[in-house]
């Protein structure tokens, strides 16, 4: 077997693994979504959810009050929106169409599937801990939502254009504290369930993880592998 050919196996064996961990990632996330949604419509989460709420509730001082607004906003609709189209401007200005039509989709998607199980499942908000909460439905949560797809796959598309294993964990560990720490900050300010939060990765985790999968098995067809 010649260098070549072996090179070629061995990225078919590759990309291979990834679009299997991608769909993997998809179909655990949709059945831990599921499960989930099923325990939020009986009621049966109300026991952790006020748990958890009283807990972060007594972590609260000012200081750390204004942080977690602080990444409550980077997490926002209009934060997200206007990073997801400076990004997508980025890339049309750099020659990269196929990236910011990632972003744009990516996005978009995730906007449709916010509103979507907002509307489906027509939960009350929380009373806020710090003024008046928002007056959009709560599961799941759009800020967990919105910021796993837009951080997620910049972090993928750079940790892709980077060389060596440290930048890219340290891209991974950087984004994965910040996603964390949106999430957080919403149940902090008290308005959203603990659930609502894990919902939003659960679903964000599903779009995106179908997304790669769609996209790796294209790439593979383009490719000839």
């Amino acid at each position: 077997m010649t260098p070549n050919r072996d090179k070629a196996t061995g990225k078919r064996v590759k990309i291979g693994f990834s679009v299997l961990g991608a769909l993997l990632i998809a179909v655990t996330a949709l059945f831990v979504f599921g499960w989930l949604a099923e325990e939020v419509l009986e009621g049966d989460t109300q026991k952790f959810d006020a748990f958890v709420r009283d807990a972060v509730h007594q972590l609260t001082t000012p200081g750390l009050t204004h942080l977690m607004q602080a990444f409550s906003v980077l997490g926002s609709v209009a934060v997200i929106t206007a990073l997801s189209l400076l990004a997508i401007c980025i890339f049309v200005y750099f020659h990269h169409v196929r990236t910011a039509a990632l972003v744009a989709i990516t996005m978009l998607g995730a906007g449709v599937l916010d509103l979507a199980l907002k509307h489906t499942f027509h939960r009350a908000r929380p009373m806020g801990f710090f003024g008046i909460s928002p007056s959009s439905y709560s599961f799941p949560s759009g800020h967990a939502l919105g910021s796993l797809c837009f951080y997620g796959v910049l972090a993928a598309i750079l940790s892709a254009r980077v060389r060596g294993r440290a930048a890219r964990f340290c891209i991974w560990i950087a984004t994965t504290i910040l996603v964390t720490l949106i999430g957080f900050s919403r149940i902090f300010l008290g308005v959203h369930y603990p659930s609502d939060v894990i919902a939003g990765y659960c679903a964000a985790a599903v779009w995106v993880g179908m997304l790669v999968f769609l996209d790796m098995t294209l790439g593979r067809r383009r490719a000839g592998l």
